[in-house]
């Protein structure tokens, strides 16, 4: 879609007020309290955000909805909250600003949405419509900003259909390819007098996201597939947001194919299935690198080929011929070159590939099934040659990887995991096993620290109550957003923050020492602070983990623990993070250690 201002076509479609509904609902009488209505209508339960003057006439007409608001400590943890709450319900997560410092403050939230396809909607304050222009007191162009960073936003221009304009920022923002919408909210127009109730959040006309892919298309696809000798299947995040990791199972399982997954489809195949290839790029495994290297047909269905994931794109599954599916005709050939492209949604998709695969099978019996047998054991051979191992000396400083392996042996398989960005978040996917979709929640695409502790916030409130939520944090990147502890304590969340300590922005350090000559400009951290101390200093329980003697015993305490708990762990600070594609090489060409490079 265009990133345009959409409001005026809202506008236009309204030409008469809505049947009237009859319900216990007072009447709306302010714009403001249309959006409120809107945001009811839309089911939505929580909001994340910051108070201040331009917002405020929303703020007042919250004050008797049935909405729930978690007061964030710092905008940009309301705009990582809500992504979470995104991830883990599968909902637009919701984020107010005010106008000026308070938008631009979301910025960084919206980004990381936008990169991830999370759905997101922000509603920010804006000075009144006749002061636009003026560089009046806290104004900001906010839809000039967040334009190249949203799926839509809009400027609201009247009262009667403001609530219009945010129902359909919401439905934009969850249906098709998900995404982060924006509505700025001029005071005059959520001050301003209206009767009208706003009515169901439909997205516009013209957005008509494909259900069903070509069937021809299909067809030619499911024959070179089933006809493959050496076949991998490459989920990617949008069969999660399409809600089909239950196809994808079903359709691996039944033809036996190996599935790698990217980084943010993780979970959405159990990681202790044999046909598990796990994450592949730049950090994952050797076994999901070899695969995708000597693949002969690639089934890519939901991702965007980033090059975290690719390496260099002429090295990238240099044999298979490449399937994909996606939702969005513009991913389609715009990083890999499609052979055959499947344009619909994820799970229609899988369905219709998997009909017209059992169509090949019943036409000729050698198609699928047992040719693929010699290639699972290659795959399987590939997990014995490049086992996701590390050393250890119980003697030693603490590995990071064990405290990962501890934690999730201490916890249910439904945990959900947060992490910020670096090597404590490439520790925590490697050596944590997935099992479930909606379980793993970080920062890819934009690669965002200090997302760790306010998407735990998120989840924490979209999570079930039995589920636990584990955010694995590293010390730079836990500085970055620690104030939102305080909001953690405030609202009783039962999180349990593990810090890997290594005193250091270590995949910087990791860079600095394989590339740049060992020369650590800026990213020692030697004078961070006693997070322990300062966990409690905030009101929440700290521990001190220092070697490998307290690893067991610190964790059942800080799990046990009903409310936010942070465990400072003190890792070994020369540990990096391996296997690794070093930036723009071939993934079958990845190191096992430093001096590989």
């Amino acid at each position: 879609m265009s990133e345009g201002q959409p409001t005026q076509r809202a506008e236009e479609a309204v030409t008469e007020p809505p049947e009237t509904v009859e319900t216990d609902e007072q009447p709306v009488t302010t714009g403001a309290e249309s959006v409120a209505r809107a945001l009811e209508r839309a089911d939505v339960e929580h909001l994340f955000g910051v108070q201040g003057g331009a917002i405020m006439p929303v703020y007042d007409a919250l004050y008797d909805s049935d909405l729930t608001h978690v007061t964030m400590a710092h905008e940009q943890g309301a705009a990582h909250a809500a992504d979470a709450f995104g991830i883990v319900s599968g909902e637009p997560g919701v984020c107010l600003a005010t106008s000026g410092p308070g938008a631009t403050n979301l910025v960084t939230g919206i980004a990381d949405a936008s990169m991830d396809s999370d759905p997101l909607v922000a509603l920010t304050g804006q000075v009144p419509s006749d002061m636009v222009g003026s560089d009046a007191f806290q104004e900001t162009d906010t839809t000039g900003v967040t334009g190249p960073i949203t799926k839509e936003n809009y400027f609201a221009g009247d009262s009667d259909t403001v609530g219009d304009t945010v129902g359909e920022a919401f439905a934009l923002a969850r249906e098709g390819r998900q995404g982060p919408t924006l509505v700025d909210l001029p005071k005059d127009v959520t001050t301003g007098t209206t009767e009208r109730e706003p009515g169901e959040g439909v997205t516009p006309e013209t957005y008509d996201p494909p259900e069903r892919a070509d069937g021809e298309a299909v067809s030619t696809a499911a024959g070179v597939l089933a006809r493959a000798e050496k076949p991998v299947i490459l989920a990617g995040g949008g069969v999660i947001k399409g809600e089909a990791s239950a196809e994808l199972r079903a359709f691996a399982t039944e033809y036996g194919i190996p599935v790698v997954t990217t980084m943010p489809a993780v979970g959405v195949f159990p990681e202790d299935h044999d046909l598990a290839m796990e994450m592949a790029g730049m950090h994952g495994t050797g076994y999901a690198n070899m695969a995708i290297t000597h693949c002969d047909v690639l089934f890519a269905v939901g991702t965007r080929f980033d090059d975290r994931l690719t390496g260099g794109v002429e090295t990238f599954a240099p044999e298979a011929e490449i399937i994909h599916a996606d939702i969005d005709a513009a991913e389609i050939s715009k990083n890999v070159h499609a052979d055959y492209p499947l344009l619909g949604d994820a799970g229609t998709v899988i369905e219709q590939v998997g009909e017209a695969m059992a169509d090949e099978r019943a036409a000729d019996m050698s198609a699928t099934g047992e040719r693929f047998q010699e290639w699972v054991e290659q795959c399987q051979q590939w997990k014995t040659d490049y086992p996701m191992d590390y050393s250890m000396d119980e003697d030693g400083p603490l590995k990071p990887q064990f405290v990962v392996e501890a934690v999730d042996a201490a916890t249910a398989d439904d945990t959900i995991v947060t992490t910020g960005v670096g090597q404590h978040q490439m520790w925590a996917v490697q050596y944590w096993t997935y099992t479930e979709p909606r379980t793993w929640v970080s920062s890819h695409g934009l690669g965002t620290m200090g997302y760790g502790l306010p998407s735990a916030i998120g989840a924490r409130m979209a999570a079930d109550d039995d589920q636990s939520v584990v955010c694995f944090d590293g010390d730079g990147s836990f500085l970055m957003t620690l104030q939102e502890l305080a909001v953690a304590v405030r609202e009783d969340l039962d999180i349990t923050v593990i810090i890997l300590n290594n005193e250091a922005v270590g995949m910087v350090r990791q860079w600095q020492d394989s590339f740049h000559g060992g020369r650590r400009m800026a990213s020692e951290y030697p004078w961070v602070p006693d997070f322990a101390a300062l966990a409690e200093a905030f009101g929440a329980r700290g521990f001190r983990m220092e070697g490998y003697d307290d690893v067991e015993a610190v964790i059942d305490e800080a799990l046990a623990h009903d409310g936010p708990a942070v465990v400072d762990a003190y890792i070994d600070p020369t540990e990096d993070v391996y296997p690794m594609v070093p930036s723009g090489g071939a993934n079958g060409q990845f190191v096992l250690t430093e001096d590989q490079l």
